[in-house]
Order: structure tokens, then sequence, then C-alpha cells
């Protein structure tokens, strides 16, 4: 399948990413080397991003998480450590409510939980309908350069701004869109509760200069009934975009995870 990577033995533990809205299963790349060597990682372009052209109906993370879960499957895999960024992260929340006896670990970057009022819900329904008019209204290259001008984006040199837009123009606006409105934060259930039907380790990486889903995580941590836990992990000098940032301090942490070693 032109929409996924494998690197790694096959018989080892597999392990699942998924990228950010505008990314790419190339995005994990530059870590595979490293991790590749204890984890079957298999990297999934999510739906209309990339070479997966599947259309998500709306709303769509339910079903987004259940076309991840039959491609995992497919593969010949029923349990795997899943990792995923931003809206990956959000995907990720709703595989492991839909099948949380099959994840292995599960390791989310920068990801929502979910918006707990109608009235978040609705501004964010706004937010995100104007910014599908852009998509759609504008030069694709306008709308990428305005995308990464957003506050989360803030810590970004214009030299790592640059880089990530011109990964970022190889897309198809009009599957980008189809994709951002069904998976829209403002249709998203409350997760919190997710980590507490699961066995497993979870984590939360989130970036020094990021300190709005720091905040988050933090107060995720504290709604959490007793017996659930959700570590939490900060990395110095870097904000929202962890992996494509800092590629081997993410691929260390990530490892010192889920081999019980000090995080670095």
């Amino acid at each position: 399948m032109t929409w996924i990577n494998r690197y790694g033995d096959p018989q080892l533990p597999a392990m699942v990413f998924l990228h950010g809205f505008m990314g790419a299963k190339e995005d994990w790349q530059p870590m595979m080397a490293k991790i590749s060597q204890y984890f079957h990682c298999i990297c999934i372009d999510l739906p209309g991003h990339g070479g997966n052209s599947f259309t998500l109906p709306h709303p769509g993370l339910f079903s987004a998480a259940e076309h991840i879960i039959q491609t995992v499957n497919n593969l010949g895999y029923t349990e795997f450590h899943l990792v995923g960024y931003s809206l990956g992260g959000r995907i990720a929340l709703q595989v492991a409510r839909i099948q949380p006896q099959a994840i292995l670990s599960l390791t989310l970057e920068s990801a929502h939980p979910g918006l707990l009022s109608d009235d978040e819900k609705k501004q964010r329904a706004i937010n995100d309908n104007n910014w599908a008019d852009k998509l759609l209204s504008q030069p694709f290259e306008h709308f990428v350069q305005q995308w990464y001008q957003q506050a989360v984006f803030s810590d970004l040199s214009d030299k790592q701004r640059h880089f990530l837009i011109s990964k970022r123009l190889s897309n198809q606006p009009k599957s980008l869109h189809a994709c951002y409105l069904a998976t829209s934060l403002s249709l998203q259930q409350d997760c919190r509760n997710v980590v507490e039907k699961l066995t497993c380790r979870c984590a939360f990486i989130a970036g020094e200069q990021d300190k709005k889903f720091q905040h988050l995580a933090h107060n995720w941590q504290q709604s959490l009934h007793s017996g659930a836990s959700l570590q939490l992990v900060i990395i110095a000098g870097v904000g929202h975009n962890i992996h494509s940032m800092q590629p081997h301090i993410f691929s260390n942490t990530l490892l010192s995870l889920l081999r019980d070693e000090p995080t670095q």
C-alpha cells in the first residue's frame, strides 16, 4: 500500500505512528533507524493525506480510527504500540477507545483530549470552518504559510517554518479539506477517560515552549481517577511539533518510556 511505510523486523512488536494535520508518513522517517531496532514500525498516511484516498464521513474521527485498526490488522497485527501527534494523537485516542485490548502502549505528542463545554465546541467549529474556507479559497501555499503563523507554532524559527511549509505543499487541498472538517476538534468526544480503560503505559509528550498543551496535560492528569496514570514528559527547548524539530530527542524519549529507562 502506497500510504504505509514499514521499518524493522516484522517479528518485533508493532509500533504504529500517526502524523498530524498536513503531515505525512515520512515525517517519522528520521527516527526510524533507531526505533526500528526494537519495534516493527508502521507509519501510516492519515485519510486525505499522502497516498491515502480513504474519504471520511462527517463526523469522521470514529471512522478514521476504525480505518487505522483495519489497516494494522490487515498487516497481521492485533496488538500494537501506538504513537500519535496532534490530529494523529486524537485519532489514536479513538483507536484506544474502540479497541483498548489491542493497545500495548499509548504515547501522545501534543494531542488534545477533547473540549469540555458546548461554548468551546461552538467557538472551535466557527474557527475550523473559517480555516476550511481559507483552505479552498486561497492559493494553497498562502494557506500553509498562515497555518504555521498560529500561536501554537510560535517557537519555530524562520528556517524551521520554511522547512515545514515546503514539506506540506505536496498535499491536495480538497482531500485535506474533507479530512479537516470531518475531524474537527469541535466534533470530538471527551477522551480523558480513555486512559482509565487501558492497562498499558500511557504517556503525553509536550514541548517546554508549548504552554497550552502542557496545561492540558497537567489538568488531564489531575482529572484521572485513582489507579489510572498518564505520564507527562516535557522536552526542553521545543514547542508543539517535537518529533519534526528534535527527532533524535523524541526517539530517545520514546524508547526510554517504553524500555523503563530514565527519560532524558
